[in-house]
C-alpha cells in the first residue's frame, strides 16, 4: 500500500490557523448608527431605538414614530416658541385617523367609542392641541397617531398642568424641545370597541429641554414619568426622574449627538432645583449646569 503524505494537510492546517478569519464565522455587523435627520423638532439627535417597522412622520407641528403593533407612537417630539403657542386660532377636537398611515397601522375614531365609560380614558394628546394656537396646522394634533388612551385623572390633572407650564415657558421667549411617549410595562385592558390589535399604555414619560438664548450651549432639562393610574391631584414634581431612567424604561436613546461627557451629565442627573423653580415658580434658584462650551452657575428662567 502506498503511504500517504501528510505534508499537504499540515500546510493547510497551518494556513487555516494563521490567516485572519479563515475558518471562523464572520463577526456580526455593528449596529447601524441612527440616521442623520434634520428636523426642527429634535435637539441633539432624533430619538433612537424604535423598531425598524415603525413609520417615521415629520410634520410642521411635530414628528413621531408610529408603532405598527401598538397602533400608537413610541415617541412624539415637538418644538415650541412664543410664535407657536401665542395666537387666536379657534381649535377643536375633530378626531381623524392619520392620513399618512395605512388602515392596519393606526387606530380610527370608532375604536375609541365607549372607552371613557368602560376604562375611564380620554383621547390624550401627546403633542398638545393647546400649544399650537399660533399656527394654522393645529388640527394635525388631532390625528390619532398623536393620541393615546389616557386615564382622565392623569390627562386632566398633572399631565395637563405640566403641558401648561411648558407652554408658559415658551410664551416667556424660550425655545422649548419636548419629547413624550408611552410605556408598556404591564398589560392593560384594551379599548372595548377597537376592531384591531393594539395596546393601551401603562404609563407615560415626558422630557423637556431648553437651550437658553442668553447662554448658548447651556442645557436645562427635566424628565417625568407618570403611571396610567396617577391621581388627578398628584404633584408633578413628585414624578421627576433622570433622563437615563426614561431611556432605561422606554428602550430609547435621546440626545445622543451630545459629546459623551456632556450627555452623561445631562441625562444622569435629576435637575430638581431647576424643575421646582420652573414648576412652582416660588423663586428663582441658581442652578449649576455643565454647558457645551463650559459650565458654571446660572439662573434658570421660570419653566413649568
Amino acid at each position: 500500500m502506498r503511504r500517504r503524505s501528510w505534508l499537504p494537510l499540515a500546510v493547510l492546517a497551518l494556513i487555516w490557523a494563521l490567516v485572519p478569519g479563515c475558518g471562523r464565522r464572520p463577526a456580526p455587523p455593528l449596529p447601524a448608527p441612527p440616521p442623520e435627520v434634520h428636523c426642527k423638532h429634535f435637539i441633539y439627535g432624533c430619538p433612537a431605538g424604535t423598531p425598524t417597522t415603525n413609520d417615521f412622520i415629520i410634520r410642521d407641528v411635530y414628528a413621531l414614530s408610529s408603532n405598527d403593533d401598538t397602533k400608537l407612537a413610541d415617541w412624539v417630539a415637538y418644538r415650541l416658541d412664543r410664535e407657536t403657542v401665542v395666537g387666536d386660532a379657534e381649535t377643536n377636537r375633530r378626531w381623524r385617523a392619520d392620513p399618512w398611515l395605512g388602515e392596519d397601522e393606526t387606530l380610527e375614531p370608532d375604536d375609541y367609542r365607549d372607552a371613557h365609560r368602560v376604562l375611564g380614558t380620554d383621547r390624550g394628546h401627546q403633542a398638545p392641541l393647546g400649544s399650537f394656537k399660533g399656527t394654522t396646522r393645529w388640527g394635525e394634533t388631532n390625528y390619532l397617531s398623536n393620541i393615546t388612551p389616557q386615564r382622565s385623572d392623569l390627562n386632566q390633572g398633572p399631565w395637563l398642568r405640566l403641558e401648561e407650564k411648558v407652554r408658559e415657558l415658551a410664551e416667556s421667549g424660550e425655545t422649548v424641545y419636548v419629547i413624550t411617549g408611552p410605556l408598556f410595562e404591564r398589560e392593560m385592558r384594551s379599548l372595548p370597541r377597537a376592531d384591531e390589535p393594539h395596546r393601551v399604555p401603562s404609563g407615560y414619560w415626558k422630557i423637556v429641554v431648553v437651550e437658553t438664548a442668553e447662554r448658548a450651549g447651556t442645557l436645562a432639562s427635566a424628565a417625568f414619568i407618570f403611571d396610567q393610574e396617577t391621581p388627578g391631584t398628584a404633584s408633578v414634581i413628585e414624578h421627576l426622574v433622570a433622563i437615563d431612567e426614561v431611556e432605561r424604561r422606554s428602550g430609547l436613546d435621546f440626545l445622543w449627538e451630545l459629546p459623551d461627557g456632556v450627555e452623561e451629565q445631562v441625562e444622569g442627573g435629576v435637575s430638581e432645583a431647576w424643575a421646582r423653580d420652573t414648576l412652582i415658580k416660588e423663586r428663582v434658584l441658581p442652578v449649576c449646569e455643565e454647558g457645551l462650551r463650559g459650565g458654571g452657575p446660572r439662573t434658570s428662567p421660570s419653566l413649568l
